[in-house]
């Protein structure tokens, strides 16, 4: 599975016109979606809302923000079909540079992988809801590289449920 292949968030549908339009958004800001990785930005949402591609999520820094913004206006400078919003956060820059820092840790929880755990599973606990597992694997991409592969005893962070 590639790393945006299924839409998340709230607001993500399942439906095959939603998932169609998604794809075709997907493959035209592929080269931001790029960036959005390299630069290590926590996607809160990533799905199609009002036939747009809806992207929502923390980045570490102010230039990591303005390097996505400039890839999408690269992309399309008229941005009509397309909904970008990233926040930088002082807990986000510190979880970033510094997990252990105070306002990274009060930004979120942390949870030891249990035998039988999935991010599915994990995600329903914390969220009530599976698809949101994208969330945690975003969270935790400085120990996950597979959405599908954790490991018993991992402390993964958990983002608060902000939306």
């Amino acid at each position: 599975m590639g790393l945006f292949d299924k839409m998340f968030g709230k607001g993500a549908s399942e439906d095959q016109a939603a998932t169609k339009r998604y794809d075709e958004l997907k493959g035209k800001y592929q080269t931001a979606l790029s960036v959005i990785d390299q630069q290590g930005i926590q996607l809160q949402n990533l799905h199609v809302e009002d036939n747009k591609l809806f992207i929502r999520g923390n980045a570490p820094s102010q230039s990591a923000a303005n390097e996505v913004w400039d890839q999408v206006k690269l992309v399309n400078p008229s941005l009509d079909d397309i909904s970008l919003n990233l926040s930088v956060t002082e807990s986000q820059a510190a979880a970033a540079t510094a997990q252990s820092s105070q306002s990274a840790q009060s930004a979120s929880q942390t949870y030891t992988v249990k035998s039988g755990d999935t991010l599915s599973k994990i995600s329903r606990q914390f969220y009530g809801n599976a698809n949101e597992y994208m969330r945690i694997f975003y969270a935790n991409r400085d120990k996950l590289h597979d959405p599908n592969k954790i490991q018993v005893g991992q402390e993964l962070s958990i983002p608060p449920d902000t939306d």
